[in-house]
């Protein structure tokens, strides 16, 4: 028996067919005459020795040997498309597409877009804000910025920076809940985006770490960091903020962080991409950019007593 393949026309064609469950709507996804479609499938029924549908009067069914080969050519046609891609990206010098949770790219990336425009007027930066975990070979992604504990495999990581969390207020709360005595009557905000990592960093940790006695059972909770932002900016009450989210918010005056300690949290945002897509000029470009606009927010810092929450009993 020879292991000859059948044109590969007569295997597109199977392989719409097969998943349209339809040769007209095969025929027209491809852009060919039924009678067209029907010839190539023939054609490979012919090579294979038997039938790899069975037609109805106004459908198809597969037959055995159709199931058994839908697979393999579903999956082989999927991979030929990804490489196609990817392939085609690598000449694509003037568009970066990044992928970062919702909460990075509405109170990070998406604020600093003109001042990377500025300094790149020949990349175009595209967001694609979604939490799920990315396929570089099936997804049109150049990077991804996730929060995380790291532990990925196959790509270029690279930790960007050390997350911590403070106590973050408006101005005018500030004047009422700024110390640790007028606190303990704050309302509080919580932020429950960090709740999946087995480490907490929530109100009741920070609260022994200050020796302050806060009842860590009330207040609004917000599943998304920015929202848990808005609030505290809206003047709702006090979050236990991430200051890489909120540094815009902290160095324009709308929020304030009178408390000197700080938890730093399990966590950290990593840049991640394609193992040696790193040092692609786009992507190189993006980067250093990203660290530079990252070192900024450093100085917040600068005079507190940051403590991993890992060693806060």
């Amino acid at each position: 028996m020879s292991d000859r393949l059948p044109p590969l026309t007569a295997l597109r064609a199977f392989e719409a067919a097969a998943r349209h469950m339809s040769f007209a709507k095969a025929a027209d996804e491809l852009n060919v005459t039924p009678a067209a479609l029907s010839y190539q499938i023939k054609s490979l029924e012919a090579d294979l020795g038997t039938p790899v549908f069975i037609r109805l009067n106004r459908a198809v069914e597969l037959t055995e040997a159709g199931r058994a080969l839908t697979p393999g050519v579903r999956d082989g046609f999927a991979a030929i498309t990804s490489a196609w891609r990817n392939t085609r990206r690598l000449s694509d010098n003037t568009t970066l597409t990044v992928t970062a949770g919702p909460a990075f790219t509405s109170k990070w990336l998406a604020p600093r877009l003109f001042d990377f425009a500025q300094a790149h007027p020949t990349i175009e930066l595209r967001f694609s804000a979604s939490l799920r975990l990315v396929d570089f070979d099936r997804d049109e992604v150049d990077v991804a910025i996730r929060f995380g504990l790291g532990g990925y495999s196959g790509v270029y990581s690279e930790p960007l920076v050390s997350e911590w969390v403070t106590p973050m207020m408006t101005p005018e709360m500030a004047a009422n809940f700024g110390t640790k005595e007028t606190i303990t009557n704050a309302p509080l905000i919580h932020d429950d985006s960090m709740d999946a990592f087995k480490i907490t960093c929530d109100w009741a940790k920070w609260a022994r770490a200050a020796k302050v006695d806060i009842d860590p059972d009330h207040g609004a909770r917000f599943s998304q960091a920015d929202h848990a932002l808005d609030a505290a900016i809206a003047g709702a009450g006090v979050v236990l903020g991430r200051v890489s989210l909120a540094a815009r918010a902290l160095a324009s005056g709308r929020l304030v962080a009178p408390f000197d300690l700080g938890l730093i949290t399990p966590a950290q945002f990593r840049f991640v991409c394609p193992q040696g897509n790193e040092i692609r000029p786009k992507v190189k470009a993006f980067h250093d950019w990203l660290l530079d606009e990252i070192n900024t927010s450093k100085s917040f810092a600068e005079g507190r007593k940051l403590l991993h929450a890992a060693d806060v009993e």
